[in-house]
């Protein structure tokens, strides 16, 4: 499959982006939020306005498949760094919608100015993250043992991720 992307609308697409977020928030093993975080608390952080929020949309059928967002990752000196949350729909994870989105928002990253992307916390056990970010030439830069409570693996480490814009 091969989305289109496009800025998010909050009227009309916060149905669809919830109904991808709550269960990947409620399953609690990608995402270090809280697994009962509210409807009202999710969306007013995805959509925050410090966030440039995107969809990924199914030509054939309209559906929204995945969202993501970027942000600085930092304020002040550490403002040319981006961060960014992906979120794809379970019933869409393993069509290449992840990947899509990726390759285009680290274009629009380039084009919004940003050196680099970082990852804060991506979860060592969400081996399709690593993979996909390492593929896209992402470094790991640390390891942090055992500070993700994952509901059934228990503490998992996290790692650290980052791409630098400014190399080809």
């Amino acid at each position: 499959m091969d989305p289109t992307i496009r800025p998010a609308e909050r009227q009309r697409d916060a149905k669809a982006i919830w109904a991808i977020l709550e269960p990947v928030i409620r399953a609690g093993e990608t995402y270090p939020l809280p697994r009962d975080m509210s409807e009202k608390a999710a969306m007013a952080y995805w959509l925050s306005s410090l966030h440039k929020t995107f969809v990924a949309e199914d030509l054939a059928t309209g559906e929204v498949v995945g969202t993501y967002y970027i942000r600085p990752n930092n304020s002040g000196g550490g403002d040319h760094i981006a961060n960014c949350g992906y979120m794809v729909a379970r019933n869409m994870e393993g069509h290449g919608i992840a990947r899509t989105m990726a390759e285009t928002s680290i274009g629009q990253i380039r084009e919004l100015g940003f050196r680099g992307i970082q990852f804060n916390f991506v979860v060592a056990s969400n081996e399709r993250a690593v993979g996909l970010w390492a593929s896209l030439g992402f470094e790991t830069l640390a390891r942090l043992p055992g500070v993700f409570s994952h509901p059934r693996l228990g503490y998992v480490d996290a790692l650290v991720m980052f791409r630098d814009l400014t190399r080809s």
